[in-house]
């Protein structure tokens, strides 16, 4: 049966770096694989699009470097679409909410990040930071409901999306996936020699440097332990976070933004990958870095209640408890071997193209 020919919106594309990039861009690739057509509406930059990838006009967004506002277009190109799939609410989620109105097509909408996390970005104060925090959740809530089905990448994730929209919008748990072909053990000694990090034990993250993703604990809970911390990756929170590492004695590495082909030999390399941000809708590092062979020290909020199996793929700890986060640190270094076992024998569960087979129902659900 031939697959639905999809248009996919999303206000962050290439070059930019993020999950949203990754999920949508190898959702692609997977679905033009199977023989579908998947077209992607994006803001434009500096990527030269494929065959099936329409830039459409863009300013840069003030207030978020290396983000930018694409305006509201639909090229003609998606103008035969079967289902249109937006994948962030704002001025192209709008331009696919108008083409589904247009060609009476579903209106699927992809639930990856809460709008109210850029509050912080916008707003001169607390008391202007609740105010858009406020507005960006009646928007969004809004939006999702003008939709024909959500779907979430965690069931943590659907759960929260559940108690915002109408009872009449269904929500689907769908991981974003990992290409297991491209994130798989590998070996690390060319890396640490480009990047000069040491022989000893690692312990690291790599993605956006977020304010809200509380990076600054990792540096805390590793003070006095035998590590070296390294961070991949870049973001707003860089230059505070650099600040700190620099008031501490820890030996801390900031590797900046590296090209993807490392990104396989960074989550290999290190011995317990860090993730203390209590706001992810899945998490998908966490689940790249298993599937490189390495176990999370994670903390118990958000999706990463879920996408970190307690004792199996790495270790809890509770939010705001660093001292836990230190312990969670130091037992997923002790039993690094076992963890990393149960993280390579998972791989096939969380695979990209499981999540692309459930993403064919949906669509054909929703037809």
């Amino acid at each position: 049966m031939a697959l639905p020919q999809v248009a996919a919106f999303t206000d962050t594309y290439l070059p930019t770096v993020n999950g949203v990039t990754y999920t949508v861009k190898t959702w692609r690739d997977r679905w033009r694989r199977r023989g579908g057509r998947m077209d992607v509406v994006y803001p434009r930059g500096d990527h030269d699009p494929e065959d099936g990838e329409y830039p459409v006009r863009s300013l840069p967004f003030p207030f978020y470097e290396g983000f930018r506002l694409g305006m509201p277009q639909i090229p003609d190109a998606v103008n035969e679409a079967d289902v249109v799939h937006a994948h962030t609410p704002f001025s192209l989620g709008m331009a696919g909410k108008r083409l589904a109105r247009k060609l009476d097509a579903p209106l699927v909408a992809s639930y990856h990040t809460p709008t109210g996390e850029y509050a912080e970005y916008v707003a001169s104060n607390d008391t202007v930071e609740s105010a858009v925090q406020s507005s960006a959740e009646h928007y969004e809530r809004w939006f999702l409901d003008s939709t024909a089905l959500v779907v979430a990448p965690s069931e943590r994730t659907a759960e929260q999306v559940r108690g915002m929209v109408g009872t009449d919008t269904p929500v689907e748990v769908i991981s974003n996936g990992v290409d297991i072909d491209f994130f798989r053990p590998t070996e690390t000694e060319g890396f640490r020699d480009r990047h000069g990090l040491p022989d000893g034990p690692l312990v690291g993250y790599t993605g956006r440097h977020g304010h809200e993703k509380c990076l600054d604990d990792i540096l805390t809970a590793c003070e006095g332990l035998d590590v070296t911390v390294v961070f991949g990756g870049d973001g707003p929170a860089r230059e505070s976070l650099e600040a700190t590492a620099a008031d501490t004695d820890i030996d801390a590495r900031f590797l900046g933004f590296l090209d993807r082909e490392e990104l396989p030999e960074l989550y290999a390399a290190l011995d317990v990958f860090a993730f203390p941000s209590p706001v992810e809708t899945q998490g998908i590092v966490a689940l790249e870095a298993n599937c490189c062979g390495t176990p999370v020290a994670g903390v118990d909020a958000g999706a990463l209640s879920d996408t970190v199996d307690d004792g199996e793929t790495g270790y809890h700890y509770s939010e705001g408890d660093v001292d836990g986060f230190r312990r969670a640190i130091e037992r997923t270094l002790d039993e690094r071997d076992r963890l990393a076992e149960n993280c390579l024998a998972r791989r096939e569960q969380v695979s990209v193209d499981h999540a692309v087979d459930k993403l064919a129902t949906v669509y054909d659900r929703v037809l």
